[in-house]
């Protein structure tokens, strides 16, 4: 039954959906939004998929619509910024000082990757918070291979840079 399939393959990657939409939208509730069409359409076009990676296929129904999102909101990738406000207050504890310096870590690369082109961004996202294979981002992303090597070192490269460490400590 395609419910009880849909359910199987395509569920499972919704958190993997809202990241991607969260980092590309910059925006908790567009992102859910985006994530929630994204899920009906899939699920409307879920009979012309095929054997295949079912992760990657959702991801590019998640990225066409954050992009169909953008255009049609004229989101200027320049100007918004991405902000965590889940980050919650710390006490007074020796572990609250090491949680907080974590937070505070955490928050950083936050913005920074949020600040990230969004060619840049979709792709560090893609790799290092999802773990997709070359393959499978160069799919989501629709560019070759080479491409995605390439995007993923120059964001490498500028995410060390504003994180001011070494590239060598980047890769």
């Amino acid at each position: 039954m395609k419910g009880d399939r849909f359910e199987e393959l395509i569920l499972p990657h919704l958190d993997d959906a809202y990241t991607l939409a969260r980092y590309l939208l910059r925006d908790e509730h567009d992102a859910q939004d985006v994530v929630q069409d994204a899920a009906l359409r899939a699920f409307k076009y879920f009979n012309s998929f095929r054997d295949g990676d079912p992760r990657a296929w959702f991801m590019v129904i998640v990225r066409n619509c954050c992009m169909t999102w953008r255009r049609r909101h004229h989101i200027d990738t320049m100007t918004v910024p991405y902000a965590d406000d889940h980050l919650s207050a710390v006490g007074e504890s020796p572990s609250a000082d090491a949680a907080a310096i974590e937070q505070s870590d955490r928050a950083a690369l936050a913005r920074v990757v949020g600040a990230l082109p969004v060619e840049f961004r979709e792709v560090i996202v893609l790799r290092e918070l999802q773990g997709l294979s070359y393959t499978q981002i160069s799919e989501v992303v629709g560019v070759p291979v080479g491409t995605v090597m390439s995007r993923l070192s120059r964001a490498r490269k500028r995410l060390a840079g504003a994180l001011g460490i070494g590239a060598e400590e980047a890769s």
